[in-house]
Parts: C-alpha cells; structure tokens; sequence
C-alpha cells in the first residue's frame, strides 16, 4: 500500500491512517539499516513504489499536528526518495509512458529529480503539455488545504510583467488581514516598486530575489517587511511596513445584486475551492436565491481551483435541478494502467455527479442546496482561472447551460492530482483528465472568449477584456463587470485588447533564471484528497 495523499486524513486514503505505507518490509531481501540502499536502476524497471517510501534522508518524528497520526518515516536517503518517485510516477503519472527513464542515482535531490519526472510534450499553442508539476512542504499544504490559512499579509499579487522591468499589482486584499490595516492600507491597483530597499522592478541579481522572494512571500509570522508602493490614481509612492500573520482566505467576497439599470443581477467574486469555501458558498447562493436574480456573474478571475465536489456544488446551484439530474458533473479518466479502478482511493471510478446538498467540507453534510436555475451564468476570467474552476466551465457547458466568458484565456487545466506526502514534502503530479457529461475535456491551452486572439481549441461567447486595476472589484464600471453588463443587454463587445500580459501563475522567472515564487494555487483535488 502507498503512503497515501498529504492531506492524510482518515478515510478512503487509508495509508495516511498509519496502515501498511513504506515500512521496514518494503526494503528489499537481506537488507537491515539505512545503509543498505535501493537496487540499481535498471532502464524501464520499476520495482513498487511502496519498497520505497517513507525511507526518508531526514525523516520526520512525532505526530502530524492536523492529523495526530504517528509519522511513518524511517532513516533512508535521498537516492530511496528518488527510486519512490520514479516508482511512483511509472504508476500514476497520467502520462507515465512519455516520461524520460532517468537514472535516480544521477540526480543530487528530490525536488531536482521531480522536476523532470513529467513529460517533455507540447500543446498544439507550443506551450507545455505539463505546466502543473510542482512540490509544496506538507505542513504548509495541510494548512491552506483544511484552514485555507497561510502566512502571508492578505495579498494576492498579480504579476502583469515577470522580467525586468517586472511590474506587479495588487489584485485583491482579503478583509481583516495585515494588508487592510489602517496602517497599510493596500487596495487593488496599488504597484510594489521596492521590497526591503530592493529594486523589484529592475533588480536581476540572486541576492535581490532573494529578498523580494521573502519579502512578498513570507514563509512564517512575525516577520516584518517593508514596501515600497504606488496607489492607483496617485502619483507618490509610499512606504507601507507589513508583519506577516496568519491569514484565512475569505473565497467568497462581494456577493450582491447589481444597482439599477442592470435588473436582478447577482455578482458574487469567488477566489478558492478549499474546504472552507463550502459554507460561504452555501450562504451566497441563499442570499442570491432570496433576492430573486435572473442573472448571475461569478466573478472566477483569481481563482486557481481546489475541490471538484465543491466545484459540483457551485455548478449546480447555478443551473438548478433541471439540467442537471441524473447528469455527470466530471467523470475523471487515469492512464492506461487504471481504466476502471482509481488507482488511489480504490473502488470502481464513478463520475462526480451535480451535488444537489452540502458535502460536509465546512458544513453540515445533506444540507439542500440553493438554486437559482439560471439558463446562463457570465463567467469573469483571466490566467488565474484554473482547474476546478475551469471545471465550473466545462461541466455547465456538458449539460447545455450558456457559458458566456468575459475577460481573458484560463489557465488550461483539465487535469487534477492527489497530492501525495513523502517524507515531509507533497508532490503534485497529474494524475488523471476530467471530461464532462459530453466526454468532452480538451482544453489545454484554456477556454477563450470568441473574439480572443489566443490559440486555443476552446471558444466560449463572450468578450476578451483586460484586467482593469483601477477599479474594484464588483463595481459596475470595472472593466470585465462593465463588458459583462454591456454584452448582457446588447450581446456587443468592447474592442479586444491587442494582448493580455499573463499572470504568473505558480511561479515568475528571470531572463538568468533566477526565480521568485508565488503561492501555492491551481489545484483539481478529487474528494478523496480531503476525506
């Protein structure tokens, strides 16, 4: 048995529970301590992954302190670390057959020779078949995962520019949080210009990143950094000092109906599917369907994703029990290994229907949910929106409800992953494609407004706008609002911009790649992740 997914909780993922995992009998016969090591590689050879894991180079003690499970890491190294992921990824990669068949031995570290444990493919736009593989330590995932918490100072960053000159905006604040202080201040718009005396714009050299690094992303509380910033509409920057703490995401902000002359149109901004998200959502939809809207715009711009059942949820709530009985929201589909049976959870694979009550993530489970029974929703986007929330997308669209896409391409996620703990870090590897009750997923290079000159295969109606920091969010005259409004009552579009720089995303890099992290965002976790 594996060592289950990071979230480790007891359920479906029974290895996170203490049961089986990479115990003293995976190590091969005749071996005792932890300087007998792995046997050696043997190109396209793949002894199980349970033989290596939880033989960990610095293994862990004690108890998980969101699970109180005992830790199951014995002494190992980072060459049985390797030999585990590249066991592990033979098995569950969802391309596993176009991974090269690297040596373990040949690569100094884990997260080095996770890096390119993915496939070297590309979409039909040139861009990567896998943009998605990336690592998180596993205390810090359990947090934001289960509390939707992290350290940081209530920002979302938006990058529009990611070499030098850089240029970086605030794209949304999250109420009650550091940033939001009377001392601070920050509102949407407002551009660094220097983190802790460092050039952010201009600065190239490893000491600089570093600092803006640790400066934009605390790793921890407590810690004090000061900013350098320029507010919109305003021509003098100021210097703001910020302390770190931690910060619980509030994924759903603005809910409201619109002021005349839009009608009975709801808006509501929704920025994560973590667990938490549920009982907002819930209490969202209520205040919707108690107002009596005709329209919806969900405002999904930053949204990277989470809980496809919560995605479920969210979709059906939208289009209301008439589309959507009996209807598969997701289906999700393994490689070629697992055509039947989901290789981590077990059991028959069955489609993630349309969720007609709460599922228990941050409420009381069976709980009816609301509907506005909407024929269409206007769906607010940019680079950011991704996976599950491209989910939202793709399963309305598969039961005929009217997507109509206002702003810019979405990340192109189709897939998702079981985040999978190894001796204290949690690796995401795509594991599996969702298509909708159509059989339809493709989408890769992101969904696009029809007036989009991105290259993409997945067109929606509906207008490409660009970001508009000068207003926000959930004013009318916002621009992706304003254009939603407009195509509303004329089916007009505004002229499409010539190009919309893209976001980040999971990570920006210099021209002598040097890199600056962002947070731990775009996710597509199966139920199974949180149970």
């Amino acid at each position: 048995m594996r060592i289950s997914a990071s979230l480790a909780f007891c359920g479906l993922l029974l290895a996170a529970c203490g049961g089986g995992g990479g115990g003293g009998s995976g190590k091969p016969a005749g071996c005792s301590g932890s300087a007998c090591g792995p046997p050696p590689w043997q190109q396209a050879v793949f002894n199980p992954e349970s033989q290596f894991a939880a033989f960990c180079a610095a293994p862990r003690s004690g108890n998980d302190p969101i699970t109180h499970v005992k830790y199951p890491d014995q002494p190992g190294s980072i060459l049985y670390e390797n030999n585990w992921l590249r066991s592990w990824t033979n098995d569950l990669y969802l391309w596993f057959n176009e991974v090269p068949d690297t040596d373990p031995a040949s690569v100094a570290t884990t997260l080095a020779y996770f890096k390119i444990l993915k496939t070297p493919a590309t979409t039909v736009s040139g861009a990567a078949k896998d943009k998605f593989h990336f690592t998180d330590s596993t205390a810090h995932w359990e947090n934001l995962a289960n509390n939707g918490s992290q350290a940081g100072y209530g920002v979302q960053w938006a990058f529009l520019v990611i070499k030098p000159p850089r240029k970086v905006l605030v794209a949304f604040t999250e109420p009650n949080s550091p940033a939001t202080a009377a001392s601070a201040s920050v509102t949407r718009g407002a551009e660094v210009l220097t983190v802790d005396g460092v050039d952010f714009v201009n600065d190239n050299t490893q000491a600089g990143v570093d600092t803006i690094n640790a400066g934009l992303f605390p790793a921890a509380i407590n810690q004090s950094h000061t900013l350098q910033i320029l507010d919109p509409g305003t021509g003098t920057p100021r210097s703001i000092t910020l302390v770190s703490a931690t910060v619980t995401s509030t994924s759903v902000q603005n809910v409201t109906t619109l002021p005349p002359p839009n009608g009975l149109v709801g808006y509501m901004l929704f920025n994560d599917h973590l667990a938490t998200s549920e009982l907002a959502l819930l209490n969202a939809f209520t205040k919707l369907q108690a107002a009596g809207v005709t329209d919806l715009v969900l405002d999904i711009r930053y949204n990277g994703g989470g809980f496809l059942d919560i995605a479920s949820e969210v979709a059906y709530m939208i289009a209301g029990p008439g589309p959507t009985a009996g209807q598969t929201f997701e289906t999700t589909q393994f490689n070629s290994k697992h055509p039947t049976v989901d290789p981590v959870a077990g059991g028959t694979i069955v489609p993630v229907p349309f969720h007609n009550a709460t599922q228990g993530f941050s409420t009381t489970k069976g709980q009816m949910l609301p509907t506005l029974n909407l024929p269409r929703v206007y769906v607010l986007t940019g680079p950011d929106t991704c996976s599950a929330s491209e989910s939202i997308i793709n399963g309305l669209s598969g039961v005929g409800v009217h997507v109509i896409q206002i702003g810019s391409t979405t990340c192109g996620k189709p897939y998702g992953f079981y985040p999978q703990d190894n001796c204290g870090t949690t690796y995401f590897s795509i594991e599996f494609q969702g298509v909708n009750a159509m059989i339809s997923g493709n989408y890769p290079d992101g969904f696009a407004p029809q007036n989009s000159t991105t290259k993409t295969n997945s067109l929606l109606p509906g207008c490409s706008v660009a970001d508009d920091f000068s207003q926000a969010l959930g004013n009318p005259a916002e621009g992706r609002l304003a254009a939603a409004l407009n195509y509303r009552a004329n089916a007009t579009c505004p002229t499409p911009p010539t190009a919309i720089a893209p976001n980040a995303g999971l990570q920006i890099a210099s021209p002598a790649g040097l890199l600056i992290a962002s947070p731990l965002r775009q996710l597509r976790l199966p139920r199974a992740a949180f149970n």
